[in-house]
């Protein structure tokens, strides 16, 4: 198990970003969460298999067709106790 903590940086909002991270997340069966930040980005904190975690951070790369991300920025994280994954309230 591992847990990642992603920045996605370009235009990620307005875009169903979060949705599309949320259903790749569950069909990875990975936990966590994601949420809009006031900036203009979208945080997301994973864990999960590192495969999982691995392929989940490959797709935030690219993200659902409508959006056009420029940066994702991954930083180890401390585990978190969760269960699923969910999308949370813009922070």
């Amino acid at each position: 198990m591992i847990t990642r903590h992603l920045l996605i940086y370009g235009r990620v909002q307005g875009v169903g970003y979060r949705y599309a991270l949320e259903a790749k997340a569950a069909t990875l069966q990975l936990e966590g969460w994601v949420r809009n930040r006031l900036d203009g980005t979208v945080e997301a904190i994973v864990q999960g298999p590192e495969e999982s975690v691995h392929a989940l951070v490959a797709w935030a790369r690219q993200g659902p067709p409508t959006a056009s991300v420029t940066q994702v920025a991954v930083k180890d994280h401390d585990p978190i106790k969760q269960d699923g994954f969910q999308r949370l309230p813009t922070g």
